[in-house]
C-alpha cells in the first residue's frame, strides 16, 4: 500500500541535531524500501482550473504560509497503521505541526491490474 504524507510545517527550527535525526530516519526508510520519494515544495505553485473546455492557470501563493503544504513523502507500507506509526516518528523529530496521510491508488490497484 502506498501513502502520500504531507506536512504544513513544524514548530522546531531545523538545527544540527534535528537534521541528524531526520537524516538517520530517512536513511532507515530508504534502506528498508519504505521511502519511495520525499521532498520540499515551493511555497507558491500554480493553480489550474478547467471549466467548460477553458483552462486557467494562476500563480500562487493561495493560502497563508502556515497553511501551505511544505513537504511530502511517498511511502510503501503494509498497512494504514504502519503509515501512521511512521508519521508519528516523523513528528517526534520535527515537533508541533500539521500533516495528512492519504492512500495512493494506481493501475495496479484495479481489478486484474499489476505493474505495467
Amino acid at each position: 500500500m502506498r501513502f502520500l504524507m504531507t506536512t504544513k510545517g513544524g514548530s522546531r527550527t531545523p538545527d544540527a541535531e534535528m537534521m541528524a535525526e531526520m537524516g538517520a530516519f530517512i536513511e532507515e526508510m530508504t534502506r528498508t524500501g519504505v521511502l519511495l520519494a520525499t521532498g520540499g515544495l515551493e511555497p507558491g505553485g500554480l493553480r489550474m482550473i478547467s471549466s467548460g473546455g477553458e483552462i486557467t492557470v494562476t500563480d500562487g501563493p493561495f493560502t497563508e504560509a502556515k497553511e501551505a503544504i511544505v513537504s511530502f513523502a511517498l511511502i510503501e507500507a503494509r498497512s494504514r497503521e504502519e503509515a501512521v506509526e511512521l508519521a508519528r516518528r516523523f513528528w517526534k523529530i520535527v515537533g508541533d505541526g500539521e500533516g495528512s496521510i492519504q492512500q495512493v491508488f494506481g493501475p495496479e490497484d484495479a481489478p486484474g491490474g499489476g505493474p505495467r
